[in-house]
């Protein structure tokens, strides 16, 4: 057989990829008052302005039994587990309590994204597609691990306050003055969501956003993400102006936000990822 990768549904990967390349996807937790939904499994209407909705990790059961069943369908090949970044979520904390009850720990392996989103779905597929060419377990992780380290992440935000809420962003957010006439750009930095600019439109905001994305691909070409979260035209110009920009571009994958960081990121957020060297 061949290494079996999982993730957990933050990833944001596209239906289509999940099934050609064989991942399994652990669902992470929407919780609307009294009421716990699956991301990913249950379709339910979700009000993201709500300070009643929150969000929870896998538990430790649930990746467990996904780790297992990789497993066995990895016939003893082993596991790449890639999930959201510890400094975002519990998920991969989780993981690693449900790997050291495993009789085979030794053969099951995490990586921490360092990011969220595509960020996290990135070295997913790097991890997939060298796992498909039968690479050894060692070789799986190493492809997971190095994509995400090179990963760069840059998101545009109506507002930061549900982010501040969740404990999701520094309080170093007052540096930039009321958001009421600004636009945030965020910046993945360690596994943790900072701050990075401000713009004062939302089409200076989209201008920063690409122009940072460009810089961080680099010249010997890039895997680029576009997500978004009710902003599908923005996303296509950005789409558009990322290949126009980025010379050389090895693989272009767009999605939306799912729940999980929907719940955090509010209506309007458009984010683009950015893997300089690509994920091949």
């Amino acid at each position: 057989m061949s290494v079996v990768v999982v993730t957990d549904s933050s990833a944001s990967l596209p239906a289509e990829l999940v099934a050609e390349l064989g991942i399994l996807v652990v669902p992470l937790h929407v919780l609307v008052d009294d009421r716990a939904f699956c991301e990913g499994v249950d379709d339910e209407p979700i009000d993201y302005s709500s300070s009643t909705v929150t969000t929870s990790a896998a538990a430790p059961g649930e990746l467990g039994a996904a780790y297992e069943r990789a497993l066995e369908l990895s016939e003893g090949d082993g596991v790449v587990a890639v999930h959201i970044s510890r400094q975002l979520s519990a998920t991969w904390e989780a993981g690693r309590q449900a790997v050291r009850d495993m009789d085979a720990a030794d053969r099951v392996r995490l990586v921490d994204s360092l990011s969220a989103g595509l960020g996290t779905g990135l070295p997913v597929l790097a991890a997939a597609r060298r796992a498909r060419e039968g690479a050894a377990l060692d070789v799986v992780y190493d492809a997971a691990a190095s994509a995400a380290s090179r990963g760069r992440a840059f998101i545009v935000v109506n507002r930061t306050e549900q982010l501040r809420r969740g404990g999701r962003l520094s309080s170093a957010a007052a540096f930039f003055g009321t958001e009421l006439v600004t636009k945030p750009i965020l910046q993945m930095v360690d596994g943790r969501l900072e701050l990075r600019e401000k713009a004062r439109t939302r089409s200076k905001a989209y201008a920063k956003l690409v122009a940072a994305a460009v810089d961080a691909a680099g010249e010997d070409g890039a895997t680029v993400a576009v997500q978004h979260l009710g902003e599908p035209e923005a996303a296509a110009t950005i789409t558009a102006q990322l290949t126009d920009l980025i010379p050389g571009i090895r693989e272009l994958v767009t999605a939306e936000f799912g729940p999980t960081l929907a719940v955090h990121l509010g209506t309007g957020a458009v984010g683009v990822l950015v893997v300089p060297g690509g994920c091949a």
